[in-house]
Parts: C-alpha cells; structure tokens; sequence
C-alpha cells in the first residue's frame, strides 16, 4: 500500500519559496503519495491560529503527523506554526541566525520587506516574459521568434507549455514554445521545420518516456490513435532523432518537476536570469 502524507506549505505571501524548497525535496520520495494544502498570506497571529488549528486537526486524523515548510517572517507568527502538531522546516528559521552572523547585522523583519529586493521593474519583466509565453505559445504565432531567449520544441505534451510560463514568471526569459507535428516527423523528417530554421541556436527539445506519454494523452484523449503507445512511441522515437542528428540539446522530462525542468534549461541553455 503506498504511503500518504499530508504536505502544508504556509507563508505570509504566496507560498511559492516554500513550495519551490518543499517540491524539490519531496520529488525524492517516488513511494509516497503527497497531499499538498497551501496557506498563503498567514500574516497575523490569529491567521497562524488558525492554521495551526488546521495542521493540529490533520495531526489527530491521519496516522502521521503532516509536513510544514513555511516562509513566515514574523517570530510571533512562525512560533504558533513552530508548536503545531506537525512537523515544521521553515526556511527563515534554518537560515536567518547564519546569515545575520555571516553580515554582521540583525535581520529587518516586516512583510513589506520580504520581496524588498524585488521592485516595479523586476515584476514587469515578469508580466512581460509570461505575456510573450502566452503569446507564442503552442506554434499560435512565430513572428517574435527573434525576441525568444528560448524554443522549446518537442511532440505534443511533452511539457512545453507549464515550463515557458515558468521559465517566464521566476527568471524572466522570454521562452515560446513549438509543436513537432506528424508533417514535421513524417512529412520533412530528419529536418528542422523551415519555420524553426533562423533560429537554430535558440532551440531546445523536451521528450519523455512513451509510456508516460500515453498515460499524460490518454487522460486528454482516451482510445484514440493520438494517445497509442505505438504512435507515441514513434513520435518520440523521431523527434530524438531530430534532436541528436541536428545537434539541438534536450531533456527527457518524465520524472522531473517544472522547477527542474526550467532550472536545467537555464543552466544547459546558460540564459541570464533577468527576474531576481
């Protein structure tokens, strides 16, 4: 019988660092089965009540007390979450004494401060770099092909999509995405679609097991020939071939995270991070 934990990710923001740190440690884990709670926006003592209320209640219900990460900045916050009944890894506590002895200088602590670094120009860029994602998204339009720091190519859901937004909303790169269709495999096979040819250099292929793949189809498609292991097999069996003949670097994302994904294409693709 697989094992189940309950994972709670609490901030007094949106919770995404306390996911980001939780996903890539628990992605570890393949034999436990992890259901996620997110709390954000726990940014007072009555909230952290609240929360931990919520946390105690699973404590009693399941056979294993749940899993918190946390970003809260607050002490009188993080202390209501700390004496829940579960078991608490939060990122400010584990690093803030160190970093403070490494500066020579007490934390300023306060919500405001937490994304201080991060001002109106750093979220543009992020707005902007998702809106081009979304722009050139799934082959829809190729006219700002020259604008892209990136273009994901690979078969139909192979994760194209999740990790150009990503990669747009944590680091600011502008990354479209492109679709290899049967008349790119079949019709022009072993060549890069002529769409794709000027831009050579800026091209990265995403594929994953054909098993996975059709599990990934069959849930859009079920007994179709779309979602067949035999075509899916094929499709992938072309397109990396595509990929190793033509020199275009690629990833095999079965059993990675979109952070993964994305964090590997960065330092692969050696992108500059435009969004802190």
């Amino acid at each position: 019988m697989e094992a189940k934990r309950t994972i709670f990710f609490v901030s007094e923001s949106t919770t995404i660092a306390a996911e980001t740190l939780g996903h890539s440690l628990l992605v570890h884990f393949e034999h436990i089965k992890f259901d996620p709670v997110t709390v954000p926006f726990v940014d007072t003592v009555e909230k952290a009540n609240e929360t931990a209320a919520q946390i105690n209640a699973d404590a009693r219900d399941k056979e294993f007390p749940p899993i918190i990460f946390s970003t809260l900045l607050e002490k009188e916050v993080r202390t209501v979450i700390m004496k829940s009944e579960g078991i608490v890894f939060d990122i400010y506590d584990a690093f803030m004494d160190r970093i403070e002895d490494a500066l020579h200088m007490r934390s300023t602590s306060g919500i405001s401060r937490a994304h201080g670094l991060l001002d109106d120009s750093m979220y543009n860029i992020r707005i902007d770099a998702v809106n081009y994602a979304l722009r050139n998204d799934d082959g829809i339009s190729t006219k700002d092909y020259d604008k892209a720091d990136v273009i994901l190519i690979g078969v139909s859901r192979t994760g194209k999509t999740p990790t150009c937004l990503y990669l747009g909303l944590q680091f600011g790169i502008y990354a479209a995405n492109y679709p290899l269709t049967e008349e790119d495999l079949y019709i022009e096979y072993k060549k890069v679609p002529g769409v794709l040819q000027p831009y050579r250099d800026k091209l990265f292929g995403l594929t994953i097991n054909p098993e996975r793949l059709q599990k990934i189809r069959s849930e859009r498609m079920p007994d179709s020939r779309y979602s067949s292991f035999v075509q899916c097999q094929r499709e992938l069996a072309m397109a990396e071939y595509l990929f190793v003949s033509k020199n275009i670097p690629f990833l095999n994302i079965t059993s990675m995270s979109v952070e993964e994904i994305a964090a590997t294409i960065m330092h692969k693709s050696r992108l500059p991070r435009r969004a802190l």
